[in-house]
């Protein structure tokens, strides 16, 4: 039998999340051959500095970090690099100005 008295009147409370940062332009990245084209859109009020970088596949393929570009609110921009070979990976690393 259950004794009722152990069962609590109400279920514990949980800790509160926290809240979900709004920053962060979304990008799209695409791997064509040699070339990478990332396309980045900021839906956030925060100014973010986006760079992408570009590692290629041959050791003695040098490895690519492109400049910081700024993309205010509702902004969009559009980021280029290259290997002279193959391309290993990419992908866009977020900064706040």
């Amino acid at each position: 039998m259950v004794d009722l008295a152990q069962i609590p009147a109400e279920p514990p409370v949980r800790p509160a999340r926290p809240a979900r940062e709004l920053f962060g332009a979304d990008c799209d990245t695409e791997i064509n051959g040699s070339q990478v084209v990332a396309f980045c859109h900021n839906g956030y009020p925060q100014t973010d500095l986006v760079r992408l970088h570009v590692e290629c596949d041959r050791w003695w393929d040098v490895d690519g970090d492109g400049a910081a570009v700024a993309i205010g609110p509702a902004g969009r921009v559009e980021l280029s690099g290259r290997c002279w070979k193959e391309v290993r990976s990419a992908w866009v690393s977020h900064q706040r100005q």
